[in-house]
């Protein structure tokens, strides 16, 4: 069979399997980040069917001990608008939101917003405003110290102050802005 002749896969949706340490901790973030219930719950095991952005989303308990090597999940939305509406959203239901505004991330200018669900593992909300910006220094992989010393780098401009924070640094996210629970902007 010739490339030509064969047939093009139409695909339904993502499937993402995260390992949760406790199913029933996650289904209360989950609920609230996507808003909406889960399709299926077993024990040790949750399943949400996300219609927008289409996505077979499972919770599999697992134990295990730090962050995994998965860097960070993320949705890309149509504007600046959809990600304040998330991050409102996000808000609302309870959820410790932080922000990077115009930030210069994978050689792109974005905004976004993320979340960490309660193992660690962060989400962001983005939206591209300007894509395939010159390559200036490594953005991916380096530490809040790292891009502290690189704020003229292709990564976001971080707060000195906030470079001793805690939290996983995903590749391109820094402690830049936190909006506090229910905060209007």
């Amino acid at each position: 069979m010739e490339k030509a002749d064969r047939k093009t896969v139409q695909a339904l949706k993502a499937h993402l399997a995260l390992n949760v340490r406790n199913v029933e901790q996650s289904l209360e973030f989950y609920r609230k980040m996507l808003g909406l219930e889960p399709s299926k719950v077993r024990a040790g095991y949750a399943k949400f069917d996300v219609q927008n952005p289409p996505l077979n989303l499972t919770l599999n308990q697992a134990p295990f001990g730090e962050r995994g090597a998965l860097s960070h999940l993320g949705i890309q939305v149509a504007s600046t608008e959809d990600v304040l509406a998330t991050r409102e959203k996000w808000a609302d239901a309870g959820l410790i939101t932080r922000d990077e505004m115009q930030t210069n991330c994978c050689y792109a200018l974005q905004d976004k917003t993320w979340v960490n669900d309660p193992d660690g593992n962060e989400w962001e909300v983005f939206v591209v405003l300007e894509d395939n910006l010159t390559e200036t220094a490594a953005c991916c992989g380096i530490d809040a110290t790292e891009k502290v010393e690189a704020q003229t780098s292709s990564c976001a401009t971080v707060d000195p102050a906030s470079a001793s924070h805690t939290a996983p640094v995903s590749c391109c996210s820094s402690p830049v802005e936190t909006v506090a629970i229910g905060s209007v902007r």
